[in-house]
């Protein structure tokens, strides 16, 4: 009875392993085949968001810098509207519809002009040495307002 249980639990397992397996080879057939046809199979494939994480990286490496005095103002500020702009690229990729999504990106759009006031700010404060991140900012305001443009020109979902 052990015995049997024990090849049954074996084939169970090796059935499970050729599922994932199975899962795993057709999820990259997918993706092979959504990349040679030029499709983006989510917000990760967006060039504007992957610009977006890096931004919101390099403003933590930088608030790090501002004084104690200001983590809960100007600090907490910042980082919460660099955090809104990739959330909100994604959360919108994720809609079930054109409007929901352009709605997600405008949110985005709004969260970068916020972020630009509060780096100017900084950086008359004296907070702010580099104004590098502000061009980045304009780079990736720039592609945001692409994406825009180019969903509302075509048929979505």
């Amino acid at each position: 009875m052990i015995i049997l249980k024990t090849i049954m639990d074996n084939k169970n397992k090796d059935e499970r392993q050729k599922t994932k397996e199975d899962k795993l080879h057709n999820s990259k057939k997918i993706k092979a085949k959504s990349e040679k046809e030029g499709k983006l199979r989510s917000h990760e494939d967006l060039k504007v968001w992957q610009n977006s994480i890096k931004l919101v990286t390099e403003i933590y490496k930088i608030t790090r810098n501002f004084p104690q005095s200001e983590l809960y103002g100007l600090t907490n500020q910042i980082r919460r509207s660099a955090i809104s702009i990739p959330s909100n690229i994604a959360e919108g990729s994720g809609r079930k519809s054109k409007k929901e999504y352009l709605q997600f990106l405008h949110i985005s759009l709004g969260s970068i002009t916020e972020l630009d006031s509060q780096l100017l700010i900084a950086s008359n404060l004296g907070f702010l040495k580099d104004e590098n991140i502000r061009l980045d900012l304009l780079t990736i305001k720039k592609m945001l307002i692409g994406l825009i443009h180019s969903i509302e020109r075509k048929e979505f979902k």
